[in-house]
């Protein structure tokens, strides 16, 4: 197509020059060659400004032509099922991420582990507050229906409750996993329920409270959240692992605190007023241990009741370390992120991930403070 117009510019000069030397001939014969030179001179100006006027015209032509090569070109990669796919490979997926409580240090570390993880992927995680409500999760889960989420992860806040909302995933075909804590109603289907061990974790916060009592004899306390699931295996752990290990140790006490530090704290104490001799306590995590612990401290019992937590938090770890408690289940919650990732990543390629993912749980005392 250039070349064509290479050759009509090439003719056209041509037959112009032959024109404007004509024309100077005649005026030879007429005029004289004084008056001839005058027009050999214009009549080369005038070849000259039509050359350019073609020229310019030749090279908008060009790069009109150029430009509209290259727009039809990235248009047509943009919207090539071929790019599309590789998009879609590179990430680009949002995932709702409903978390029963942003404020415990717990699940601030699984949300990281999470999002590190993710960014490998390219995978965005959208991570909302359900704060112990519900009825607010509940909400939180359309809300990801309406978005469109590509997954939803759940920590749920009532593990009977939480049925409904998944059933609602479910008739929209949004993939639905949970993390730390299951989905207890008949209602309902998840993909792949990631968690610590906690049957194997509860054994061995029962395995601290044994090293932890003189003679592994004495009366002790559980601090509990009886509704949800993982705490109901931790306190089966626990149990079995003191009957195994410990014989000669009796719980007398099972008090519902809520997880909550403040509401542990006073459940202590009513334990404190009811069992004298109490020798040791377990809280289901770090804030039912530091709760126990602040109450132990006040009635100026520090030292002589063993406190074993759940979850080794910095903030237990420091208890620990100050001697405020015995030791603590250490949970790795980061992991528990990053494999809820490694599990979703796994579904969107087209593979069945477990029904359940088991995370190790392992032990943390003053020995290990230093390391």
């Amino acid at each position: 197509m250039l070349g064509k117009a290479n050759g009509r510019v090439a003719v056209s000069l041509d037959e112009n020059a032959l024109q404007l030397r004509g024309n100077a001939e005649a005026a030879r014969t007429r005029r004289g060659s004084g008056a001839a030179s005058r027009i050999r001179c214009d009549g080369m100006k005038k070849t000259v400004l039509l050359a350019c006027a073609l020229a310019l015209a030749f090279t908008a032509c060009a790069k009109s032509s150029d430009t509209s090569s290259t727009t039809t070109t990235t248009t047509s990669t943009a919207s090539s099922p071929a790019a599309a796919s590789s998009a879609a490979a590179q990430g680009g997926k949002t995932i709702g991420f409903s978390v029963q409580n942003r404020e415990a240090q717990f699940y601030q570390d699984m949300e990281r582990g999470m999002k590190a993880e993710a960014a490998k992927y390219g995978y965005t995680v959208n991570v909302v507050d359900a704060a112990r409500d519900n009825a607010k999760q509940q909400s939180q889960v359309e809300d990801f229906i309406s978005q469109k989420v590509a997954a939803i992860i759940l920590t749920p806040y009532d593990s009977q409750a939480i049925g409904s909302a998944i059933v609602e995933a479910n008739k929209a075909n949004v993939p639905v996993f949970t993390a730390d804590i299951a989905n207890a109603s008949k209602d309902g289907k998840v993909v792949s329920h990631i968690a610590s061990d906690n049957v194997q974790g509860g054994m061995q916060a029962a395995k601290l409270m044994c090293a932890a009592l003189p003679g592994h004899v004495g009366t002790i306390a559980i601090i509990d959240e009886p509704e949800v699931t993982s705490v109901q295996d931790r306190v089966k752990g626990f149990k079995q692992g003191i009957a195994a290990n410990c014989n000669g140790v009796t719980v007398v006490a099972d008090i519902d605190g809520g997880g909550e530090r403040a509401k542990a704290s006073s459940a202590m104490e009513d334990i404190l007023q009811s069992h004298k001799d109490l020798k040791g306590v377990f809280g289901i995590n770090d804030d039912s241990a530091l709760g126990a612990a602040k109450a132990i401290q006040a009635a100026g019992l520090q030292g002589k009741i063993a406190v074993v937590g759940y979850d080794a938090a910095p903030e237990a770890r420091t208890a620990i370390k100050n001697g405020a408690m015995y030791g603590d289940a250490i949970q790795h919650p980061d992991q528990i992120g990053a494999k809820t990732i490694d599990a979703i990543h796994d579904y969107f390629n087209g593979k069945t991930p477990p029904a359940k993912i088991a995370v190790p749980v392992g032990t943390f005392t003053k020995a290990d403070a230093g390391k």
